[in-house]
């Protein structure tokens, strides 16, 4: 697995995803404690609702989505602790109310404008292509407001959690911190759902809380815990979704399923430095190591890994890429050379097929090396450089090796 780790850092797409999900799984994990404990823990489910409306909202209107989602999704939080508060409407039913008002208001804007596509589907159950540089900066500044929040008020949120009456007699202000507790909530869950989807990021929310609750007792023991296994969930299961090509969401969410299960089991042994142990060992087999300075652009994740070198080519220039797929030759316009290509189809736009890969050409040293036959399986490796043509910027591979190889792999390979 440590070799793994360590091939998927070399992708920006992936580190990107990653430092996004790390902080986003400390948070949830942190809230998650306190909303378990008041039986809140479905605020998730319901925000999360609340999220999808708003980014179908911000498609239809072509505008960036966190700066859509997070003022929409804060005003939710902030009206469903009202609602709670002061009408007779139960917690529970509050949360259904906005959450299918929400989902079905998103459904309506989408179909209307846009239509049911690819990027729906990554609303509901994520993309771990969804985080642009410009996201990361943002989700990482909220994610250490969010922590910075939750360090300076955690007495006073541990005191809201337990025994809120109690609080109130003592002078705590425990609808402001229930207040603030929702905003935070709020914050975690718009950063979350882009990468794990508005059906799967309250997992990451329940799932860490109730596994620590199995095996501690003490409140600060439980946060940290909880915390730990966020955060070992997450890694494991991005790894898994980049080993076997599975949906990011659903990996983590699986991943937290199991840990959960053997926190359970664990719950009948006395002896809490089993557990302890256990969890040490989670977070220890997520320690990263260095690899081949190679960028491989595997089978199973062919379209997500070209088309991020494209939409950031600047993170990618000068590295060394290997990929396989069809030699393909284009026929040059008169007093031109040909143009040669390695690549594969995946899914275009609107269900139509289209290629994904790049044009190579032999670099320096090579010029005399002859290229194979059109629609051979070739192997290439090279560094990726730009270059101009008519004053437009094209990407290529500056080959070093170029390898035909007698058994072909798939032609069409899915997003």
């Amino acid at each position: 697995m440590i070799g793994t780790i360590a091939e998927m850092f070399s992708y920006a797409f992936l580190v990107r995803a990653v430092i996004v999900g790390l902080m986003v799984s400390l948070c949830a994990s942190l809230l998650g404690v306190s909303l378990v404990l008041k039986r809140y823990s479905m605020i998730g489910d319901g925000l999360s609702h609340v999220g999808f409306g708003a980014l179908a909202i911000a498609m239809a209107l072509n505008a960036a989505p966190l700066a859509v989602s997070i003022p929409v999704v804060l005003a939710a939080a902030f009206l469903l602790l009202r609602i709670t508060e002061s009408s007779k409407i139960r917690s529970d039913a509050a949360i259904a109310l906005i959450s299918t008002g929400s989902l079905a208001a998103g459904v309506m804007v989408i179909s209307m404008t846009t239509g049911m596509n690819t990027d729906v589907c990554n609303f509901m159950f994520g993309s771990i292509l969804a985080m642009s540089k410009t996201d990361v900066y943002l989700s990482v500044a909220l994610s250490a407001v969010v922590l910075a929040l939750f360090i300076v008020f955690y007495n006073r949120i541990f005191a809201v959690t337990f025994d809120e009456t109690f609080a109130r007699a003592t002078g705590v202000r425990a609808g402001l911190y229930n207040t603030l507790l929702a905003l935070l909530s709020a914050v975690t869950i718009v950063l979350g759902m882009r990468m794990m989807g508005a059906m799967l990021i309250s997992s990451l929310i329940i799932f860490p809380a109730l596994s620590s609750m199995r095996v501690f007792k003490k409140f600060k023991t439980v946060v940290v815990s909880s915390a730990v296994i966020s955060v070992a969930c997450f890694m494991i299961g991005t790894v898994i979704s980049y080993e076997y090509a599975t949906p990011t969401g659903a990996s983590v969410v699986c991943v937290n399923m199991a840990v959960f299960g053997l926190c359970c089991a664990s719950g009948f042994v006395k002896g809490r430095a089993r557990a302890a142990a256990a969890i040490a060992l989670i977070a220890l087999t997520c320690s990263a190591a260095s690899a081949e300075n190679v960028i491989e652009i595997r089978e199973k994740m062919f379209v997500e890994q070209t088309n991020d070198v494209y939409l950031n080519p600047d993170e990618y220039l000068g590295k060394t890429i290997r990929l396989e797929g069809m030699f393909g030759i284009v026929d040059p316009e008169e007093g031109e050379p040909p143009c040669y290509y390695v690549y594969r189809f995946g899914p275009g736009c609107c269900g139509y097929d289209a290629n994904a890969g790049f044009e190579v050409v032999w670099g320096a040293g090579n010029e005399d090396k002859e290229y194979p036959n059109d629609n051979d399986w070739a192997e290439a490796t090279g560094v990726l450089e730009n270059y101009y043509y008519d004053g437009e910027r094209f990407l290529r591979l500056s080959l070093s090796s170029l390898i035909v190889k007698a058994e072909r792999g798939k032609e069409r390979v899915e997003q």
